[in-house]
């Protein structure tokens, strides 16, 4: 935590989490004896829960996240959500200068290319998908909300990880379906490249070790990256 802002033993922290870096910091926070509130968005049908209190859901724009500070009287919030999350943070921030709350940001350091690495570094979706080449077999590291930029591309067979099954078929001439969520374990997910003949990953510039495995495995194989960045 910053020095200029200390954590008192009377603070009522709010995390906005979902991000491994959340669950660790509410763990740490409570084991304190901090009383400590992760907000989570709702987007997965089985999170996991970290320790202290749990709110589910969006508060309703800056508006409604300015109501809530003030009503549940927090005194400080911890924006660690997912470096993408760029909507929310800047609603995050408006809201805490709004309430007079002091506000972090917790945000995990980029990957950076290794030797071996094919990264092809693109600035965003659409961007991504036009860089792809025809015929392509692609493993898409995307959460189900970002996959619409490849839809057009009938040339490529798309190979999509999602931690909860859909509830409408993917908007893709040819794909397979996976449920699960990323394993930090290189081998695991080079093998499973080597199962459906991947021959391009697509993933964002999220950082951190859980979603690793992926860039690791695709280094090992020679697999070309396009890399979005933040």
């Amino acid at each position: 935590m910053p020095s200029d802002h200390p954590i008192s033993g009377a603070s009522k922290i709010l995390i906005l989490g979902g991000t491994t870096e959340a669950r660790a910091l509410a763990e740490r926070l409570v084991a304190e004896g901090y009383h400590v509130i992760t907000s989570l968005a709702g987007r997965t049908a089985d999170p996991a829960i970290p320790p202290g209190d749990i709110r589910i859901g969006g508060f309703g724009g800056v508006d409604g996240l300015v109501r809530y500070l003030r009503e549940e009287k927090i005194t400080r919030v911890i924006d660690a959500t997912h470096p993408f999350a760029r909507q929310v943070s800047e609603n995050t921030a408006t809201a805490c200068a709004a309430a007079g709350v002091p506000l972090e940001r917790v945000d995990r350091p980029q990957w950076q290319p290794q030797p071996g690495d094919q990264w092809i570094d693109v600035s965003s979706l659409t961007e991504a998908a036009a860089a792809l080449p025809a015929g392509a077999t692609v493993f898409l590291a995307l959460g189900r909300q970002y996959i619409s930029a490849f839809e057009g591309r009938d040339d490529c067979h798309f190979v999509v990880r999602m931690v909860d099954r859909p509830e409408h078929r993917l908007p893709f001439r040819s794909h397979d379906l996976l449920l699960g969520k990323p394993s930090p374990d290189a081998a695991k997910e080079a093998a499973l490249f080597t199962l459906y003949r991947i021959t391009h990953l697509v993933a964002r510039n999220s950082g951190g070790d859980a979603g690793y495995g992926k860039i690791a495995a695709a280094r090992a194989l020679g697999i070309p990256v396009m890399m979005i960045g933040r």
